[in-house]
């Protein structure tokens, strides 16, 4: 039976990305050796390397822009930790948005280097909404957000104009729709929800914005030495980097940015039509700040669950338990997941309320 993979990460690839990486595993480049025992200076990883941080840059529209893509390693709770590193001045303070769980990690992580002020929060609701009219104080040293919030399902739909610098942490809507890349000065995204398996981390960075924190920065954490080292300042994640060139290729064949985000809105369309239409069913983000990337939703009547589990279970879909802290569904639909699965889904939504 076909499986229908709804897990908000590790998730689903395109099909061809598992076909290709799987060949290069057994025969990288015909080479005679696999991508996970080729050595990283090889001149055939070199080039995979270069081309997926060109074609990154390419595909936000950012090439020629002063920006600089990294494939480095540790996640984006890595990221929570280099940024202010990166950017918060010696007594200096930095700007976050609270929207979920990894806004607050990340805050948390700052709040060790400075002073760290919320500018606005949805706590109060169980993160259910994004903040809105809120003020970013223009000495802060930068100012940081969370543009998808896979626990929750919220998505920021607009973001502020600023003067000083803006981080935003894409994890989880990296690749998924078109924004001004260009509002941003430092852009990073853990590669296990749109672009590859786990294991290596997208970090797009403007170079004018780095050098000027006044503190001793370990080289590690240190995204000039990354800069200067071409990514490759330790060993890379290989097959991680190999398998998001592959993803990235095939994003930029499928049409790029504008033509994956009109699939993704038909996606979401579908699905938030069913939970809205069915009286089985509710969603639990507002309306205004649903995410495209992840639905989260609940039963109205918690006894119908084991019905709706079993449903779902028999027609082969998978991941779609909700975070185990705040329970529920979720459907974590990213760019690779084709839109016949989600009419599975939503067709099981369906038999569920012919059933009750």
């Amino acid at each position: 039976m076909k499986k229908h993979n709804f897990s908000a990460g590790p998730c689903i690839l395109p099909q061809e990305v598992f076909e290709k990486s799987a060949q290069a595993v057994l025969n990288f480049n015909n080479s005679g050796l696999s991508i996970l025992e080729i050595s990283h200076r090889s001149k055939g990883f070199m080039a995979v390397m270069e081309e997926a941080r060109t074609l990154a840059l390419d595909l936000l529209g950012l090439q020629g822009k002063g920006y600089t893509a990294l494939f480095l390693q540790g996640g984006a709770s890595m990221e929570f930790l280099r940024t202010p590193y990166n950017l918060m001045k010696v007594n200096g303070k930095a700007a976050y948005l609270d929207t979920g769980t990894w806004a607050s990690s990340a805050l948390k992580e700052a709040k060790n280097f400075g002073e760290t002020l919320i500018v606005a929060s949805s706590k109060d609701e169980n993160y259910a909404y994004i903040p809105k009219n809120y003020s970013v104080p223009a000495d802060a040293d930068y100012f940081h957000c969370t543009s998808n919030n896979t626990i929750f399902g919220t998505q920021l739909k607009e973001f502020p104009v600023l003067k000083i610098p803006m981080v935003c942490d894409m994890s989880s809507d990296i690749f998924s729709r078109t924004l001004d890349f260009s509002k941003f000065d430092l852009i990073y995204a853990g590669a296990q929800k749109n672009m590859g398996p786990s294991g290596t981390t997208l970090v797009v960075v403007k170079d004018a914005i780095l050098g000027k924190t006044g503190r001793t920065i370990p080289n590690i954490l240190n995204y000039q030495q990354h800069i200067e080292k071409e990514s490759m300042y330790n060993t890379p994640a290989v097959f991680a980097v190999y398998t998001s060139l592959l993803t990235l290729q095939w994003l930029k064949n499928l049409g790029g940015i504008t033509e994956i985000e009109k699939i993704n809105e038909s996606k979401a369309h579908l699905i938030y039509s069913e939970i809205d239409r069915n009286p089985l069913f509710k969603g639990t983000a507002h309306q205004a700040d649903r995410s495209c990337m992840n639905a989260t939703f609940l039963l109205n009547d918690v006894a119908h669950a084991p019905l709706f589990d079993s449903l779902w279970k028999e027609a082969g879909i998978e991941g779609i338990s909700g975070h185990r802290s705040v329970g529920g569904y979720r459907a974590s639909i990213y760019n690779a997941m084709p839109i016949e699965s989600v009419k599975v889904l939503v067709d099981v939504m369906k038999e569920m309320e012919n059933r009750v």
